[in-house]
């Protein structure tokens, strides 16, 4: 039994001096076989803790039914961290951000549109509770108080950022407490004053999130907590990418430097990211400013440990940090466990290929709505659904306008592609109607719900109607596709390169297999397609984009078998050749 306080300015530990040096990974980001590799690369570099969101939509994936195996195996993440000697702070806020889809609400909360979020709405906060009742006890043995390595838990997550409702911030801790969480519970928000302001508690241990600056930082922490003990528990040592903008990445000795002021200054420090790992699937999340932009597949993050759990120059800095503050000699840490090795399994041809327009009834359940409706509704969370109906003709030059489409749109007229609507760019697409009319189809992708700020409720498909011209189109068959199972999708053969059915700009799957004699992580380059999603033995690696930044997609070797596996891929417009490639080197642009 262990107990963690915050008193004078220090945190004491069994009433010793402890100062925390921390690093996020997150469970639901990388394979469980890695799991133990990732966390005992974070205790070579000389840290004592490791911290984790918990995501709500990873573990209520439908209403009252809950899933904790698997990537959601949260217990055996935190009992592995124990065995090996790492305390472990726990943020199992209802939200969380981390560029995760929906900020890790369910997207099911969505069909119940007069609710208001992260806020004391009864309606939200009964959701919260039946949740927090089967999480909670999950978690409860594995307190320090109950001899487990959990020292800290968050009540919510960057709540100033967001609302001022002291007393929905109130509620949940006194659920947790209520509910067996006696050790430390503690808030985070920005170093500003209506962060501060909006996102703590009195009585409750306050911290600040940031990435530079941190003497200015901690002043206006100060300004809030005088006898507190100072925590970065974000230190954003690099940061996130999106689809379209460049990769960033972030001077290793300016990450050392700030590093080592903040614990100088006396301060504990959380690193987001230690290890960023990967978005697989749907779970992307999305940031809307200015405009609405998606968050890529790779969630490397340019942290110490790379996507694929490699050393980098910057955990080599940040390690020597530690050695000369602490007075450790670096050849006293722990070695880190040998580099996974990285394989090259050369090209692939897919050669088996499934129009998706031709075969939507084979892929879906179609729905009869009066006017088009998003996926919520329909009772769907992600992946891609299509919205079809018949146009009467003749119409000569009118302009086609999906109002308020959530997020990318592929529009076909009697098959023909038309043209392509994004949220971002929402022009209207000029069509021809022929005498005869014509059918309309539109094949609209959710590429990742928005996951911080005021626009959190992100329905997903057309959100409010078709119009051509001024006139709204009525009477659609709608066909929600989750894709969240390869195994239904009837594939027939491709045709051969260069017959002139590839560039057509038609959405369709691939199929190919390929050998493996040997298990190794991987790297799937598609040169030469442009936009869609991978699968390997059924698992969803992700989204690519021929408009990057990312070039290639992680695959681990844990994902592969040895002898023959699968390789689905989901083209949304062309290919040049149905070829794909395994690389031993990854590119993020």
């Amino acid at each position: 039994m262990a107990i963690l306080e915050a008193k004078d300015k220090q945190f004491l530990l069994d009433g010793n001096g402890l100062q925390i040096i921390s690093g996020a990974i997150h469970y639901f980001r990388i394979v469980p076989e890695y799991w133990e590799d990732r966390l005992l690369k974070l205790k070579a570099c000389g840290f004592n803790t490791v911290e984790t969101y918990i995501p709500w939509n990873l573990h209520e994936p439908r209403e009252n039914v809950f899933h904790f195996d698997g990537f959601a195996d949260v217990e055996r993440f935190i009992r592995i961290a124990g065995d090996l000697g790492l305390y472990v702070i726990v943020r199992p806020s209802p939200y969380i951000c981390a560029e995760w889809e929906f900020g890790g609400l369910p997207a099911w909360l969505l069909q119940y549109p007069e609710m208001r979020l992260r806020c004391m709405d009864p309606a939200f906060l009964t959701k919260v509770d039946r949740y927090y009742d089967t999480l909670i006890p999950r978690l409860t043995p594995l307190l320090s108080t109950n001899g487990g390595p959990i020292l800290a838990m968050q009540i919510e997550n960057e709540y100033g950022s967001y609302g001022n409702d002291t007393a929905y911030l109130t509620y949940l801790r006194d659920g947790l407490v209520r509910r067996g969480v006696d050790v430390l519970l503690f808030t985070s928000d920005g170093p500003e004053d209506g962060m501060l302001q909006g996102g703590t508690l009195p009585g409750t241990l306050a911290t600040v999130n940031f990435g530079s600056k941190p003497e200015e930082a901690f002043d206006k922490f100060r300004q809030y907590r005088s006898e507190e003990p100072l925590v970065c528990m974000e230190y954003w040592n690099g940061w996130f990418d999106h689809w379209l903008k460049p990769h960033h990445t972030r001077d290793a000795g300016d990450v050392a430097d700030v590093f080592d002021r903040m614990l100088r200054a006396g301060a504990s420090v959380n690193f987001y990211m230690f290890h960023g790992g990967t978005n697989f699937g749907f779970y992307n999340g999305a940031n809307f400013q200015e405009r609405y932009e998606a968050t890529i597949t790779s969630y490397d993050y340019d942290s110490p440990l790379s996507e694929c759990g490699d050393i980098t120059e910057k955990y080599k800095a940040v390690r020597s940090v530690i050695a000369d503050y602490f007075g450790i000699l670096v050849e006293d840490f722990p070695e880190w466990p040998a580099p996974i090795a990285k394989k090259r399994y050369g090209r692939i041809a897919l050669t088996e290929k499934a129009d998706l327009l031709e075969r939507l009834p084979l892929l879906s359940e179609p729905v009869k709505r009066v006017a088009p409706e998003p996926m919520e509704k329909l009772g769907q969370d992600y992946g891609f659904i299509v919205y079809s109906t018949h146009v009467s003709g003749p119409r000569t030059g009118e302009k086609l306008q999906l109002q308020e489409v959530h997020d990318r749109a592929q529009v076909f007229l009697d098959g023909v592609y038309q043209g392509t609507v994004e949220r971002w760019d929402s022009r209207p697409l000029p069509l021809d109607i022929p005498a005869g009319g014509a059918k309309l189809d539109i094949l609209v992708e959710n590429m990742g719900r928005v996951n911080y700020g005021p626009k959190l409720k992100d329905y997903k498909g057309i959100t409010e109607g078709v119009r051509l011209n001024n006139q709204f189109l009525f009477d659609w068959t709608i066909y929600p596709l989750p894709l969240d199972n390869t195994a239904s999708i009837p594939f027939g053969s491709a045709p051969k390169e260069n017959d002139g059915n590839e560039v057509n700009d038609r959405p369709a799957f691939y199929r190919g297999e390929f050998t493996v004699k040997e298990k190794g992580d991987t790297f799937v380059r598609l040169d030469g397609w442009s936009k869609g999603v991978v699968w390997i033995n059924g698992f969803n690696l992700g989204r690519y984009w021929e408009k990057g930044p990312q070039r290639t997609l992680y695959l681990p070797a844990p994902l592969l078998r040895e002898g023959s596996n699968e390789i689905i891929v989901l083209e949304l417009h062309h290919t040049e050749k149905a070829v794909i490639e395994l690389t031993d080197t990854s590119d993020l642009g």
